[in-house]
């Protein structure tokens, strides 16, 4: 791919661009070609329209992109009026060219700092020096035309490379003619979600193919005079296209009422003043005042002043608010690159509510815009709901196929009818009406809305389980997972976690356990567990992470919340200074037996906490006087990392591995003095980095996560059904082992090897191991234990059997890096992956799809929303809306939902399955039965099609899917394509056993003494009622029943047949009335269905036998090829590979059994880097 500045350098012939576009967790590449109306191709397109009554309307309807290459001729892109583009999925769209002209007055206003180059890059000078902007809008995102980089680029170039230097110095405000210019830019900070028209939402439904047929359709059965067959499919079509379009528009008002926001809001100006806009004014760049109650954002914005308590349940499902606390401001942070995902616990996002906000100054609450629109975080999340990954499920590309075979097989149908009606001299006008009829009737109209069928019931009995999807399309695919991913915390484990104790450590060692914190005396662990947390209160009420609560809780001291001058200045006075916060000891009466706390703690400022640096700090006040302290929390290993290397004990990873390994969550605790001699304002500008090094170890605080009950049943039901389980948790590797043991994914006598890679170094090249669980500490030293978090290497070799690696975060990047090709290997056997940031989540499960994993995900959609998204099948246990986390949102807060979504996946692939069998065998059986008539100059009556389209196959159609899932999870799944043999081999067995029937009927009757033969004379319909056709409506009925029960079996997806009451009662009131009809037809029923007298019952109770042989033939041969008939022919092709990359690696590595290669230091292989800038 060339890079855009390249793409300056050599400018495409015909304005194709390849372009990369990041979005969250993800870079997907698109291709993009420009074209340019031409007059005279314009002219001839809607002439053309006009002679064609509109076809080729419809055509570019379906097809938008003939449509613009029959309008328009390829340019480059900076001369394009239309944009083709081919998405990463291989989807194409078109979009129009937008041209705007720009004020010169507002170009003036453009040219601020450093962007002047890359704002006048935007616009473009034509004729009379007039300055236009050209732009087009895709999936809601605005792409610029930007001469320099010779491309169109997101407006959001323009400031994706800020630094943190960059927003404080933007705290001053636009001024309004720089705004109202960058607004012209920009455009609207609006999520606009369209809603179309009735009317528009009609015509669009209306030229859908599948509607398109069934005009085709009903306009040929009024020629062929059955009306009133057309006029019920007519009338059944209104119905479905009215509740679809009142559907369709109620969904898309309730998203644009989601998305859409417009509020007022204070910004501050550059002149110092401040002043209230609309929301939708709002450009990156503007200064916004965030008010003391609260504000629900409109944008994305950096925080650069005081404090915010957020509840971003919106966009994450998490219901706990978080903490916000300002940009980082120093002279290291000045040139760090502001990202809001690295930056996130300083980012105000679009569509969560601040709660409440407080000034840590005299500037009040300050925040910069930084996105807006579509490019906010909630932008990013409407988006994926209106344009969602398109779902990649072979059963659905082959019902297609399946279904152009169809078409084939009516068109030779075609051919042979339209020879046999001239054979029998039938007129013109009725030989191609009838000829066209047998494309309507090999193709049934009603496929598509009978395959969804299964899946609509799948959907509303998980809705009565408290399971909610938004993608009804998931559920088929849920029947084909192979894998399923775990989070811990909240998912496996209880959400909340208990306080087990405090071990104080030192560098001579640690002390014993103390269960009980508020006993410890006044210390610096006591002080590091008041007070190193981000908890707020909001109406007296304690709101923050439900750790940090049960921390405080274990102390027994008290948060206050200065509010008020006089408050303000009474802690101001304390303290020496200004403070967030004051944690005081529980009063006297509360305080245990022999410790005596009077001195209170003020919070002066807040690092919160964050995934990617495993830990949260706070600088603490004592009063007025007393020392500025700064309390550490956070994982052990990072913690130990940061404090002064003699301060850490010795036996630091014995007694991290005891504790983690029974199962408990540790946390490291450590401190430090800062300077005494400070100011509020100095504390407000120190670096994190420098707060967070030099630190003294104070000991872990341990906690207890227990498993939940229904963990174990579940985790052990799914390896029962050989569906793989992984873990992929934030946690520690050894709390995660122990957690794998104790719900079963690693059973007792499965072995368990650590993976661990390095990044490169100065001296060395990067480097992987793998190590025995097993295995000893041996004597390393700890220091080398805690900066590279080795895990002791053991001596023994791997025995013969099953096996499981288990990784943390920082060796899954090193691994995915440098050692690419092994990575396949790694996610094969990988059951357990910790210490794993939300974007590695993300990352692990694309790459389990990568090597064709069906992969599902189960998490509490917070940290796990990338992930969730990511999954073939994503289930959220949180409170949020589904469209919100996840396809699948759990009311269930346990993982018991896992296996009912893939027993209902797969009872629902299974109906799906059968229904399309059966909508093809009814299909094929009533072409055998026409083909025969044509032949015979006759055909079905109108009200016999009626009956046989409506009466039998809607009810069966309707209730076949109704049968509920099987209540154990076998080991078996359901096959995902319809090309296969047993499928194409059950369609074909089943076709010609009704065509042997069918004609042996034709000739069974022909040979009745009584039989009169058609007269040739007379052309149909007035030869209705006729003996042929009598035989042959009689047998045919039976078919359609007799396929319907064949193909409803229950073992091993579903429940049987009979617990489908009224599926069974409806089959056999069908059968009843097909028996009456075929033995004692009543008089006006008989001539409603144009049905012969046939004089002899000896001739009826032989076609009902026919029927019953038919029957038994039908049900012996599909047993037969459920029991394997047809796999002797897969042996007549040999053995070949499997198409899925997992299979052949398990194949691979059940061949090597030295992999992994235990006690081996396994180095990257050295690459060159070359520059392309």
């Amino acid at each position: 791919m060339l890079l855009p500045e390249q793409q300056s350098q050599q400018q495409p012939c015909y304005g194709t661009l390849q372009q990369q576009q990041k979005k969250k967790n993800t870079e997907t590449c698109m291709d993009v070609c420009g074209y340019q109306r031409v007059l005279w191709r314009v002219v001839l397109c809607h002439l053309f329209t006009l002679l064609t009554i509109g076809l080729p309307l419809i055509l570019f309807h379906w097809r938008p992109k003939l449509g613009v290459q029959a309008k328009c001729r390829p340019c480059p892109l900076y001369q394009a009026d239309c944009i083709i583009i081919r998405d990463s999925y291989g989807q194409v769209f078109t979009v129009d060219v937008v041209t705007e002209e720009v004020d010169e007055g507002s170009l003036e206003q453009l040219g601020a700092e450093s962007e002047e180059d890359d704002w006048r890059d935007t616009v473009q000078l034509h004729k009379e020096e007039k300055r236009f902007l050209r732009y087009y809008v895709f999936e809601g995102l605005r792409y610029i035309w930007m001469a320099k980089k010779g491309a169109f680029c997101k407006v959001s170039k323009l400031d994706e490379n800020w630094t943190c230097g960059d927003i404080y110095r933007r705290r001053t405000g636009l001024s309004r003619q720089n705004q109202s210019a960058k607004q012209v830019v920009y455009g609207p900070n609006l999520i606009d979600v369209p809603v179309k028209s009735y009317l528009r939402l009609f015509i669009d439904e209306v030229l859908n193919p599948f509607y398109i047929f069934q005009i085709f359709s009903i306009t040929l059965w009024m020629f062929d005079n059955y009306y009133y067959y057309a006029v019920c499919i007519l009338f059944i079509s209104a119905v479905s296209i009215a509740l679809s379009l009142y559907e369709t528009r109620k969904q898309s008002t309730t998203l644009r009422n989601m998305a859409q926001m417009k509020i007022g809001v204070t910004v501050l100006r550059s002149s110092g003043i401040m002043e209230s806009v609309s929301s939708l004014d709002l450009v990156p760049g503007d200064c916004l005042l965030v008010p003391a109650d609260g504000l629900l954002l409109p944008c994305d914005a950096a925080l650069l002043a005081g404090e915010c308590m957020v509840n971003e349940g919106m966009l994450t499902g998490e219901s706990v608010p978080v903490m916000k606390t300002p940009l980082p401001s120093g002279s290291h942070a000045a040139g760090m690159q502001y990202s809001p995902e690295e930056h996130k616990r300083h980012t105000l996002f679009c569509g969560t509510q601040v709660i409440q906000a407080r000034s840590l100054g005299n500037d009040g609450v300050i925040a910069v815009v930084t996105r807006t629109g579509f490019y906010t975080a909630k932008g990013d999340l409407i988006s994926s709901i209106l344009y969602p990954k398109p779902i990649s499920f072979k059963f659905y590309r082959d019902s297609m196929k399946f279904v152009g075979f169809l078409g084939i097989l009516a068109g030779i149908g075609t051919i042979y009818s339209l020879v046999t009606l001239y054979r029998n001299k039938a007129p013109w006008n009725w030989i191609i009406i009838h000829a066209l009829d047998l494309i309507t009737i090999v193709v049934p109209p009603a496929l598509p809305a009978a395959m969804t069928a299964g899946t609509i019931y799948s959907q509303n009995r998980l809705k009565k389980h408290g399971v909610f999807c938004i993608s009804p399309p998931r559920i088929n695919v849920c029947g084909k997972i192979k894998l399923f991913c775990f989070d811990k915390t909240g998912t496996l484990t209880e959400e909340g976690l208990d306080v087990w104790g405090v071990v104080p450590g030192t560098g001579e060692g640690f002390e014993a356990l103390l269960p009980e914190p508020r006993k410890l005396p006044q210390s610096p662990v006591l002080r590091v567990l008041a007070c190193c947390h981000s908890v707020t209160l909001l109406n007296e009420r304690l709101i923050g992470d439900p750790l940090d609560l049960k921390m405080i809780h274990s102390t027994g001291w008290v948060l206050e919340e200065p509010e008020g001058e006089e408050a303000v200045a009474r802690a101001e006075q304390e303290f020496g200074m200004k403070v967030v916060g004051v944690m005081r000891p529980p009063v006297v009466e509360q305080q245990p037996y022999g410790i005596s706390l009077e001195e209170p703690l003020g919070i002066v400022r807040r690092f919160p906490f964050s995934s990617s640096l495993q830990r949260m700090s706070v600088l603490v006040k004592r009063p007025a006087g007393g020392a500025v302290e700064a309390y550490l929390k956070g994982s052990p290993e990072m913690v130990a990392s940061l404090c002064k290397k003699e301060t850490v004990p010795a036996n630091f990873t014995a007694t991290l591995k005891e504790f983690t390994g029974d199962g408990f969550r540790v946390l490291g605790l450590a401190y430090k003095t800062v300077k005494t001699q400070s100011s509020f304002e100095e504390l407000q500008e120190l670096e994190r980095e420098s707060v967070e090094s030099g630190m003294v170890f104070l000991g872990f605080l341990v906690m207890r996560n227990l498993l939940k009950p229904e963990t174990r049943p579940v985790i052990s039901t799914l390896r029962n059904a050989n569906i793989r389980t992984v873990m992929v948790t934030g946690d520690n590797i050894l709390t995660a082992v122990n957690v794998a043991r104790n719900c079963g994914m690693v059973a007792p006598r499965e072995r368990l090897i650590f993976v661990h890679g390095s990044p490169p170094s100065h001296h060395s090249p990067a480097t992987l191991k793998f190590l025995l669980a097993e295995s000893g500490a041996g004597g390393q030293d700890s220091t080398e234990i805690i900066t590279q978090g080795l895990y002791q290497q053991g001596s023994r070799f791997l025995d013969q059997g099953p096996y499981h690696l288990a990784l943390n975060g920082k060796s899954f990047a090193a691994v995915c890096e440098h050692f690419p090709d092994i990575l396949p290997q790694i996610l094969l056997k990988g059951t357990i992956f910790a210490r794993m940031a939300p974007d590695q989540k993300t990352q692990l499960v694309q790459g389990l799809q990568e090597i064709n994993y069906c992969v599902g995900m189960c998490g509490d959609g917070a940290n796990d929303c990338g992930a969730l998204k990511a999954a073939d099948a994503g289930i959220s246990l949180s409170e949020a809306e589904a469209s919100i986390a996840s396809p699948f949102t759990s009311k269930i807060d346990n993982i018991e939902c896992v296996p009912l979504i893939i027993r209902e996946g797969r009872c629902s692939l299974v109906t799906s399955f059968g229904l399309f069998k059966y909508m093809a065998l009814y299909s094929l059986i009533q072409f055998v039965s026409v083909l025969i008539l044509y032949s015979l100059n006759t055909n079905l009556g109108d009200l016999q099609f009626l009956f046989f389209d409506l009466v039998i196959t809607t009810s069966v159609a309707i209730l076949m899917g109704k049968t509920g899932p099987a209540k154990e999870l076998c080991a078996q799944r359901p096959q995902g394509s319809l090309i296969n043999i047993s499928v194409l081999g059950s369609l074909l067995l089943q076709t010609c056993l009704s065509v042997i029937i069918q004609i042996s009927t034709l000739i069974i009757t022909q040979t009745q003494d009584w039989f009169v033969p058609l007269n040739s004379t007379v052309m149909f319909p007035e030869n209705l009622p006729n003996y042929e056709n009598t035989g042959i409506f009689c047998v045919t009925g039976f078919q359609y029943l007799i396929v319907a029960i064949i193909l409803s079996k229950g073992y091993p997806f579903r429940k049987p047949l009979y617990t489908n009451v009224l599926y069974l009662v409806v089959l056999c009131l069908l059968s009843a009335v097909m028996g009456w009809l075929t033995l004692y037809p009543v008089g006006f029923m008989r001539k409603l269905l144009h049905l012969k007298v046939v004089p002899e019952m000896n001739y009826k109770l032989l076609l009902l036998a026919l029927s019953g042989l038919n029957f038994i033939s039908a049900l012996l041969l599909e047993t037969a090829i459920d029991h394997g008939m047809l796999k002797c022919l897969w042996r007549l092709r040999g053995k070949r590979q499997s198409k899925k990359i997992h299979k052949r690696l398990e194949v691979s590595l059940s061949q090597q059994p030295s992999w992994p290669p235990l006690d081996q230091v396994i180095q990257a292989k050295p690459c060159t880097a070359i520059d392309c800038s």
